[in-house]
């Protein structure tokens, strides 16, 4: 027996009435844009980590920034 009573024969069976259903190219497109939103997924959760860390550092550094500004007169 497979997956839940589910034999090997019936997972094919369904597999083939999907293809049937949606056709190759269809799944192909699902499939990759899936995949690109698993990858983007992962890219955000490790690059939110860091930008949390960099931004508590700098609130609790206490650095200051001075800065001039000078007109600049045209004629």
């Amino acid at each position: 027996m497979g997956i839940g009573g589910i034999g090997i024969w019936q997972l094919l069976i369904i597999l083939l009435i999907v293809v049937m259903l949606f056709g190759t190219k269809k799944l192909r497109n699902l499939g990759s844009d899936l995949g690109g939103a698993l990858k983007g997924f992962k890219t955000a959760m490790k690059d939110d980590k860091p930008e949390e860390e960099d931004e508590d550092s700098e609130e609790n550094s206490g650095q200051t920034i001075d800065a001039t500004a000078e007109k600049v007169e045209t004629e």
